[in-house]
């Protein structure tokens, strides 16, 4: 395995398995994010692709960006998310397939995002729902400012995304985060058969209905993907940003007051 991480693939009966294995919570690197990228572009054109499922490998879903690829990078955070992120949350969503997130212990900052811009979450009750980008100074990406107030409503995302606190899996469902919760044991068997129910429906039709979903709830999409990569280049550029990255990397609470 690559220091970036792999994104180990499975396609077996039209459902095609994604999984992240970047130990010890699947941080997304540069290269992976490319992976994931590539693999959902084949996904449009391989026919004999019917669904796909995403998930994480070990005991965590994804928990967002891997920091140290930006330390010694001066690379513009608008140039990096028009390049990566932006592309990758609208090839999820463009997909005329159904795509299923399984979603297997913490899930924070750009996984969320990748997480909620899938079609259905399946959750393992263990699973944990942080936004993660205040912590280290930063806005919500991946499209999380539009995604998120339309699941939970406005008022809790704000309260999460200011504090921080994990959504628990319970919690998500109850609010809509989240289709279905079950135990961590049954949660890759449960996937597979919920996908391979999904892929052997009328997938055409499951893509013209993605794209009238798309057009009446997420019209303005690639605007807000656009504007987050706006925001977040301003926010790159503050000193709690610095005082952010310097507490995580240092272990300890970070002081935005100074």
């Amino acid at each position: 395995m690559s220091d970036g991480g792999t994104l180990h693939t499975d396609l077996t009966g039209g459902v095609l398995t994604l999984s992240l294995d970047h130990p010890p919570a699947n941080t997304l690197s540069l290269a992976l994010i490319a992976q994931l990228n590539t693999a959902f572009t084949q996904a449009e054109k391989d026919h004999s692709v019917r669904c796909v499922v995403l998930t994480g490998g070990g005991d965590h879903f994804c928990v967002g960006q891997d920091i140290h690829d930006f330390l010694n990078d001066d690379v513009p955070f608008r140039y990096h998310m028009l390049r990566s992120y932006n592309p990758l949350i609208l090839g999820i969503r463009s997909l005329q397939k159904p795509v299923l997130a399984a979603v297997n212990g913490m899930v924070a900052g750009a996984g969320l995002g990748i997480a909620l811009a899938c079609d259905l979450r399946l959750a393992s009750s263990q699973a944990q729902f942080v936004v993660g980008f205040s912590r280290i100074g930063l806005v919500p990406d991946c499209a999380s400012s539009l995604l998120l107030p339309a699941l939970i409503g406005i008022g809790r995302a704000l309260e999460y995304t200011f504090n921080n606190s994990p959504i628990s899996a319970g919690q998500a469902l109850e609010w809509g985060l989240v289709n279905r919760v079950v135990p961590p044991c049954e949660l890759e068997l449960k996937a597979a058969a919920w996908a391979a129910e999904l892929a052997q429906g009328p997938t055409r039709t499951f893509g013209l209905v993605k794209r009238a979903y798309n057009k009446a709830v997420l019209p303005n999409l690639e605007q807000a993907l656009d504007y987050e990569a706006h925001l977040q280049e301003i926010a790159s550029r503050t000193p709690e940003h610095k005082e952010g990255v310097r507490a995580f990397l240092e272990k300890r609470t970070p002081e935005f007051d100074l």
